[in-house]
C-alpha cells in the first residue's frame, strides 16, 4: 500500500510510502487518499491529521508516467484533475491539518503541503515548484494556494525564477510555521495536532471554516458578524445545561 494509516490519540497521521518514486501523486497512492480521508473526516474520533512522507521524500509531485500518458494522448486531458484530487481532499477536510514536510517537496508535492492548514518543515524539506523548469504551466491552483501563503513576491520567486526554498527559508517566509531537526519532525508535528485534536471536534471544525471564510472577506464588520453566529452556538456548547460541569 503506498499509504500508511497510524493514530497517535486523536491525530490521525498519514505517511506517503512509495520510496522508489519519492512519493510521487500516482493513481493508486490517489486513491488511496481520498479513501482514506473520507474515513478520517467521519470518524468521531479523529480530531486531526498529520500528513508526511516515507524517507527521503515528502513528495515528489504528480506521477510523471501519468503526465505523459496525457501528453501523448493516450488519456484524456481531463484526467489531469484526477491528479489533483488527493491534495484537493486534504484542502477539502473540515478537519485540521498539519503537513511535516521531511524532505523535497517538488510540484504538486508543494500543492500537497499548501493543502494542509500549517506546515512543519524539517532540515532537510525543501520546497521546489520546479514547473516552468520541466517546461509545464503551474496546475492545481498552485498559484493561488501559494501567493496566499507567502505573498506575491516570494510565489514569482519560487515559479518564474525557479528558486528552491529550504526548511529554514520556509519559516522565515511564512511557507512553514516552523522547521525543526528531521528526527523531531513527526513527534512535533503529532504534539502541534494533539492541541487541535483536544479541542470539541466540531468547535474546531467550525472554526476552521471561520478563519477560511473571513480571510476572503475585505472588511472587519462582516467577519465579526459571521464569527457572532458560531460564538453563540459555542457558549451554549461551553455553559449550556447540557454543558460538562468540567
Amino acid at each position: 500500500m503506498p499509504l500508511h494509516v497510524t493514530r497517535h490519540g486523536r491525530v490521525a497521521v498519514l505517511t506517503l510510502d512509495d520510496p522508489e518514486k519519492r512519493n510521487a501523486l500516482t493513481p493508486p497512492l490517489v486513491a488511496d487518499i481520498l479513501t482514506t480521508m473520507d474515513e478520517i473526516d467521519a470518524d468521531s474520533e479523529v480530531g486531526a491529521v498529520v500528513v508526511t512522507g516515507a524517507a527521503p521524500a515528502f513528495c515528489s509531485g504528480a506521477d510523471v508516467s501519468a503526465l505523459k500518458a496525457m501528453a501523448d494522448g493516450t488519456e484524456e486531458p481531463a484526467d489531469v484533475r484526477d491528479i489533483y484530487s488527493g491534495f484537493l481532499r486534504i484542502l477539502d477536510s473540515p478537519l485540521p491539518t498539519i503537513a511535516a514536510v521531511n524532505g523535497s517537496a517538488v510540484g504538486a508535492g508543494v500543492n500537497l503541503a499548501l493543502a494542509c492548514d500549517a506546515r512543519i518543515a524539517g532540515t532537510s524539506a525543501m520546497f521546489d515548484a520546479r514547473f516552468l523548469r520541466i517546461g509545464i504551466h503551474p496546475g492545481g491552483g498552485h498559484t493561488w494556494l501559494l501567493d496566499r501563503a507567502v505573498g506575491p513576491q516570494a510565489a514569482a520567486a519560487m515559479n518564474l525564477f525557479g528558486v528552491r526554498v529550504d526548511g529554514a527559508r520556509a519559516a522565515e517566509i511564512g511557507l512553514a510555521w516552523e522547521c525543526v531537526a528531521d528526527d523531531q519532525l513527526v513527534e512535533h508535528s503529532i504534539a502541534l495536532a494533539t492541541r487541535a485534536a483536544e479541542v470539541p471536534r466540531e468547535l474546531s471544525i467550525r472554526t476552521k471554516a471561520t478563519l477560511r471564510h473571513t480571510a476572503s472577506l475585505a472588511d472587519h464588520d462582516p467577519a465579526m458578524r459571521f464569527e457572532l453566529e458560531h460564538q453563540i452556538w459555542s457558549f451554549r456548547q461551553a455553559f449550556g445545561p447540557t454543558a460538562s460541569s468540567t
